[in-house]
């Protein structure tokens, strides 16, 4: 073991507020992917989270079933959808301090660290599976309730569960159907993120970010509905819903200009049609 994973490892330990008595697994769970090149998978954080993942989802699922009695099938899988998205889990373990332990390799070195959003989510589905592996079901939801649970309330059942349906149908009321586009790609090719941006027209909305382009544009969905005051009801400051407002009223004149240019193009050929159906028979009955 380095120097800086022994200091890492040691200071996860702290922040997880738990001594593991097989430290590898934890090593294993705060290491990228970047930092085990040649080495079997075993000894990074991807096979912990694909474990984490299930045993996180149940017991946020678990705890809504019985915190939230008169909350029916969809409004609970959207709090579920909701605590366990990638952006939900990179913030409690930013804030955590999830970013100053991860063992990154050398081909991250000078990048920035641009995969740090899904390598934060990664590494904290990877610690609740390393904990669950080390001390039991227990464990595992102890970190959980401290970390996560506190975000759960009610409010989240309103959020929508596909946020880009939400969009669509909210921006449809004008006329107008919203459209996405990829507009940057961080990371290495093992570790991508995506930045992904609505459009009402041609004019750009909010961005959103993901591990993969389906949820970066949900994100930037769920952000632009924030923005436009439709998102738990009301949403975004000021500043942003006039934005957002301003973007989908231009849109809206925008495609209004070109029906109506359009509808003009269109007389216009018709008339040429007929000045030209004219003169074919004036010369022939000249």
């Amino acid at each position: 073991m380095t120097e800086e994973q022994r200091r890492k490892l040691d200071r996860a330990q702290e922040i997880i507020d738990y001594r593991f008595q097989t430290e590898s697994l934890l090593l294993s769970a705060i290491t990228h992917p970047s930092a085990t090149e040649g080495r079997s998978v075993k000894y990074s954080y991807e096979r912990l989270e694909f474990l984490g993942d299930s045993i996180l989802g149940a017991i946020v699922a678990s705890t809504a079933f019985h915190r939230f009695h008169d909350l029916d099938e969809g409004g609970l899988t959207r709090i579920k959808v909701a605590l366990v998205s990638g952006a939900s889990l990179a913030d409690v373990a930013s804030g955590l301090g999830f970013a100053d332990v991860i063992v990154f390799g050398s081909s991250e070195t000078g990048t920035g660290k641009r995969g740090l959003h899904s390598a934060l989510e990664n590494v904290y589905e990877a610690v609740v599976a390393a904990l669950y592996l080390d001390g039991g079901i227990d464990a595992a939801v102890a970190f959980v309730e401290r970390t996560l649970i506190p975000r759960m309330s009610l409010d989240l059942a309103l959020e929508p569960e596909n946020p880009k349906s939400a969009l669509q149908e909210k921006l449809q009321e004008d006329g107008i159907t919203p459209t996405y586009k990829l507009v940057e790609t961080q990371g290495p090719p093992h570790d991508r993120t995506f930045v992904a941006q609505v459009f009402a027209g041609s004019k750009g909305l909010a961005r959103g970010k993901g591990r993969t382009k389906k949820e970066a544009e949900s994100q930037a969905a769920k952000s632009t509905l924030a923005s436009l005051g439709d998102f738990f009801g009301f949403g975004g400051d000021s500043a942003e819903k006039a934005a957002a407002k301003a973007a989908s009223k231009a849109a809206k004149a925008e495609k209004a200009a070109e029906k109506a240019a359009a509808r003009a193009e269109e007389k216009a050929r018709k008339k040429s049609e007929r000045d030209a159906a004219r003169q074919t028979k004036q010369k022939k009955q000249g």
